[in-house]
């Protein structure tokens, strides 16, 4: 008997987190608005960002622009717990992690061989059409670069 029942507790969690997910203003293709955005000399743009549901974790796929102007895309694969994810199609292994600070907000950062590379909160609007993304990214010298991205929401 209790078995059965903390089955059924566990997937009445899988399945409030995979709607909680679902809902989430963080979901949704979205698209660089150049003429809002703000980024550091040589900085990577990040054209078009997806969030999607990938079972029970959550998909971000981007796609943009280096410094060379030279197309790149990656894709990590996990939840908004804080905890490292492979990224796939970065130059070098590297993770990232995600972690909710409210409903609208998340704080994020990336580390190649255990050194972070960038860091920086994702916010959406009240109204869900607008996505901000506010960046610092350290090179190997360990110079700092602040960029803000704005997002628009497709439709």
């Amino acid at each position: 008997m209790k078995a059965r029942t903390m089955v059924v507790a566990l997937a009445l969690c899988v399945v409030a987190v995979a709607v909680w997910a679902a809902d989430s203003p963080q979901m949704g293709t979205w698209q660089l608005n150049e003429a809002k955005s703000k980024f550091a000399p040589g900085a990577t743009k990040n054209s078009k960002v997806v969030y999607e549901m990938a079972g029970d974790d959550v998909k971000v796929t981007v796609e943009g622009t280096d410094s060379n102007g030279n197309a790149t895309k990656s894709e990590w694969v996990g939840k908004f717990d804080g905890k490292p994810y492979a990224v796939s199609g970065e130059a070098e292994p590297a993770t990232r992690s995600y972690r909710q600070i409210n409903a609208r907000t998340l704080a994020f950062h990336e580390t190649v061989n255990g050194k972070i590379v960038l860091s920086g909160r994702i916010t959406v609007s009240a109204d869900g059409m607008t996505r901000t993304v506010t960046t610092v990214t350290t090179d190997a010298k360990g110079m700092k670069a602040h960029s803000t991205a704005v997002y628009d929401k497709q439709m």
